[in-house]
């Protein structure tokens, strides 16, 4: 997983990102801001891997945000373009202490 985030990075600094209406609707209903996924993506890990997903292999990152939050972001990853799904901060009730793990291992 290593080598899908470096290329998920690397696509993110190059300004490759592909931002959805439906990403900027959740965005703004959950106060997140566009630097914070970009930091997110740029600092965090990959918690889970979705490489059968439709339309594109996607992956759950965490990272903390600039307010020192913590923030998960799925992207979607092409050959030249990274989509950015949703980002949202994980719920408590639904994620371990260290929102890398969902309670009850669930996905």
């Amino acid at each position: 997983m290593q080598q899908l985030l470096e290329e998920i990075k690397r696509l993110c600094a190059a300004g490759k990102i592909v931002w959805t209406n439906h990403v900027f609707v959740r965005m703004m209903q959950r106060g997140i801001e566009r630097e914070d996924v970009k930091a997110g993506i740029m600092n965090g890990e990959i918690i889970e891997n979705y490489p059968d997903a439709y339309p594109y292999p996607s992956c759950l990152l965490l990272s903390l945000n600039i307010a020192g939050k913590p923030l998960h972001i799925v992207c979607g990853i092409t050959d030249t373009e990274l989509w950015i799904v949703t980002a949202y901060r994980p719920d408590p009730a639904e994620w371990e202490p260290d929102f890398k793990t969902r309670k009850g291992g669930k996905i």
